[in-house]
């Protein structure tokens, strides 16, 4: 049975993407593998059917035969332990890994993601509003790079020479540094990482999942406003839910 991953393209749902190249580059059969589109605009993630799948009504979700698993970096554990590999090592370097994959899902997801929201998906909402939570999730998300660049310091990847699943799990967040408009050009270890990770002919085939080879890196002005207007309709307290 095809496993199958229910997404969209979003850092979170980029991530599972590119671990499902990386594997496929390292020789690993990766059971037949079919990928469905959810219009978040449309707000199909609280359908009954995807909401069958994840009560949380977040993509991505993975469905493989009986089991569900919902959390983009629950999916790259489950990923990497479902296909060992060096992408989720062994001993000590396991738990380097895992620990950075956390920080990612606790602290790099939420600030960016704030950001992001606060720069380009809220423009209702009068600046001074928005001052306060602009300053302190662009002085937040500029601390949580410059932590990454000590990581960085002398070695390749997040946890040497290898890319991981934290790798994987961080880069789209950081790529769109531009887009949430926290400065990282001074991070020159996360810059340089940025492109090294951005080189691998398998982000490259992750990152292209429904989107045109030509606007990977650059959106068109129309995908820019697409976007724009999804962020806010998601971004709105008036399309909050209380309920499930």
């Amino acid at each position: 049975m095809a496993m199958e991953l229910w997404t969209a393209a979003t850092p979170n749902g980029w991530k599972v993407n590119i671990m499902v190249e990386e594997l496929i580059e390292l020789g690993i059969e990766v059971s037949e593998f079919k990928v469905r589109s959810i219009n978040l605009q449309n707000g199909e993630q609280f359908s009954e059917e995807f909401t069958s799948h994840n009560l949380n009504q977040k993509i991505p979700v993975l469905i493989d035969g009986e089991t569900s698993v919902m959390e983009s970096c629950a999916i790259l554990q489950y990923l990497g332990e479902k296909y060992p590999s060096t992408l989720l090592p062994s001993g000590n370097k396991r738990w380097e890994a895992l620990q950075w994959l956390y920080w990612q899902a606790a602290n790099v997801g939420p600030i960016f993601g704030n950001k992001l929201s606060y720069t380009r998906y809220m423009e209702d909402v009068p600046i001074e509003a928005k001052a306060h939570p602009l300053e302190r999730f662009g002085k937040e998300g500029l601390r949580l790079a410059n932590v990454l660049d000590r990581k960085l310091e002398g070695r390749d990847y997040i946890c040497g020479e290898k890319i991981s699943v934290a790798d994987i799990a961080i880069y789209p967040w950081m790529r769109g540094w531009k887009w949430s408009k926290i400065i990282l050009v001074d991070c020159k270890n996360v810059m340089a990482w940025i492109d090294r990770v951005r080189a691998r002919p398998a982000v490259e085939r992750g990152l292209s999942y429904g989107m045109p080879k030509d606007e990977i890196d650059q959106w068109s002005e129309e995908r820019k406003k697409e976007t724009a207007a999804s962020g806010a309709i998601i971004a709105s307290n008036e399309a909050l839910k209380t309920d499930v």
